[in-house]
Order: structure tokens, then sequence, then C-alpha cells
């Protein structure tokens, strides 16, 4: 295996991406909006319980988010949720890494199961039909941060070795950038992008959760700062490869580094803020999946406003 050293010798160029101005939207024919849901009771009921929330997309975690070991779906089970999606018209399929992943660490026990768990976590992505698979670019503590995002990368292609899955996209998720958290910069992003492409064939985009971006100093809560925003994540990024858009009112304000989801206008971003994220033309054709608190049928609420929102 590659040592981190040896795959950041080699001088990182960053390629011009298009920055065209003017593009027309295309035409939107229906926007998905959608949830997390539970599989507590299994992956097909995951599939009704957001057609019951008025969504048309969702996502799940294929297993426990907080421990190591995991199953095979049942084949069974998996013919259900697909028969489900079809007849509820229920896409894109989300899957959320599981929480203890750390790619990012050379804490040898961790690392071990990390790469153990997410080659579990693509193996049961593509089991299951799903479309994209979200990960955390993880932690660098004890290293710099460049350290960290190759020890991601590395970490990355060998937990990828030997699997295909032409349907699965692998998208990572801004952070917070609370304490040695890799993914608070969209250039952090693009760097593990641009690194990964040397060291594996898996295809991989991006997703942006709206609570991260304002928590990390994007701000996206004002007319001006979403504009600012778009525009950093369409040079640095490519809009067209963030696939999917959690959207996540934040309980903590602009650049405060809180990783607190709050429910659609409860928090710093605001109903207006939103309005202007949902029928922002970067968006319109972007996928929107809430991560917000789902008490007492929250999450149909925030389904609803969302939709209300987006007219």
């Amino acid at each position: 295996m590659t040592r981190p050293e040896l795959i950041l010798a080699s001088p990182y160029v960053a390629p011009v991406l298009s920055t065209e101005n003017g593009r027309q939207p295309a035409t939107i024919t229906s926007l998905r909006l959608g949830l997390h849901t539970s599989t507590s009771k299994s992956f097909e009921d995951s599939a009704l319980l957001a057609h019951a929330a008025g969504g048309n997309t969702f996502q799940i975690f294929s297993a426990s988010p907080r421990q190591w070991r995991a199953g095979v779906p049942d084949p069974a089970a998996v013919k259900r949720l697909q028969t489900a999606r079809d007849r509820l018209d229920l896409t894109p399929l989300v899957i959320h890494t599981n929480y203890l992943v750390n790619l990012a660490t050379l804490d040898p026990e961790i690392r071990e199961k990390s790469v153990k768990s997410f080659r579990g976590e693509l193996d049961r992505a593509a089991l299951l039909g799903a479309e994209y698979l979200v990960l955390h670019p993880g932690n660098f503590k004890g290293q710099t941060l460049e350290e960290g995002l190759a020890a991601f990368v590395l970490g990355l292609a060998e937990a990828a070795s030997g699997f295909s899955a032409p349907h699965l996209t692998v998208l990572l998720e801004n952070t917070v950038g609370s304490g040695n958290q890799i993914g608070r910069r969209f250039e952090e992003l693009r760097f593990i992008r641009d690194l990964a492409a040397r060291e594996t064939d898996l295809p991989i985009g991006y997703c942006l959760d709206t609570c991260h971006l304002l928590a990390s100093g994007y701000d996206v809560a004002t007319e001006a700062g979403l504009s600012k925003t778009i525009a950093a994540a369409e040079q640095t990024l490519g809009l067209e490869l963030v696939k999917v858009i959690h959207a996540n009112d934040s309980k903590g304000a602009l650049d405060s580094h809180l990783d607190r989801h709050a429910n659609i206008g409860a928090g710093h971003i605001g109903e207006e803020g939103f309005r202007r994220i949902l029928t922002h033309p970067a968006f319109r054709e972007k996928p929107f999946i809430l991560e917000t608190p789902d008490d007492d049928g929250a999450g149909a609420r925030d389904v609803e406003t969302l939709e209300r929102l987006s007219a």
C-alpha cells in the first residue's frame, strides 16, 4: 500500500473547471424531496415511511450506525425494497455510512475496522441498489491535515479494491470543521477526489449539508452569501458532481462549528434561507434529503415545508 507521504510527494494541480454564467435551468418535472428513515422493521418499511411522509426520495443506514459488525441483507428483503421503490417512485436511494468509520486515522485498530466496515458499506449499498453512499471524510487527529487527507484516500482505495458497482457513487459530505474534522472547506473535498482518482476507479461526487455549510462559515442563510457559496462550489467542486443536498436547518450560528440540526425554519438558516436554496437554479434538480429531528411527525412536516418553499 502506498504510504501517505508518497502520495503527497506528487504536486497537486487543480484542473480548471468551467464557470460559465447564465446557464438556463432544465425543465423541472419532479423535485425530489425526502428524509432519512428507519430500517428497524425492514428495508421495505423504510421506503414506505418515506412515502407516507410525502417524500419521493430517502436515505437509510444499511446497518446499525454505531456498531462495527453488520450482516448481509437478505435477498428477499432486498427484492421487497426494490418493489416498493419502483411502485412508489422513490429515487434516488441514499445510504449514509456508519458513524464509526474513520478512514483518515492512523490508529492501527480503528483503521483496520474502518476499512473493513466501509467495504461492507460498499457491498451492502450495491446489493440494495442504492444510487449514492454518503461518507464523512474523517478526523486527522495526531497528523497534519495533508497527512489526514492522504490517509483517507488510501483507506478509501484499500476498502474499494476489487469492488465494482457502476450504479453506485460515493459522496463526500462537507463537515462543520469541528476539532480535527476533514471536510470543512470545499478545497479539502476536491483534494480528496483528485487524489482518489490516482488510487481507485470508485466513482466519487459530493453531498452538501446546509447545516454544515452554515456552521463551517458558508453563509447560505443570506442571498449574497448563498450566491457566493454556490459560485465557490461551482469553481472548486463542479456543481454537476454535487449529487445530493442534506436539507437541515442549523441550531448553530454562522461559523460556529456546531453540528446540531434543527427543523426547517427553526434554525439560523430560516424559511427564507431555504426558499432561496430550494429555488436557486443550481439546485433545482438536486435531491433534498432531511436529517432533522423527527419527534411527533416533524419529519413529515419538514417535507411539507420544503415542498411549500420550493414552489
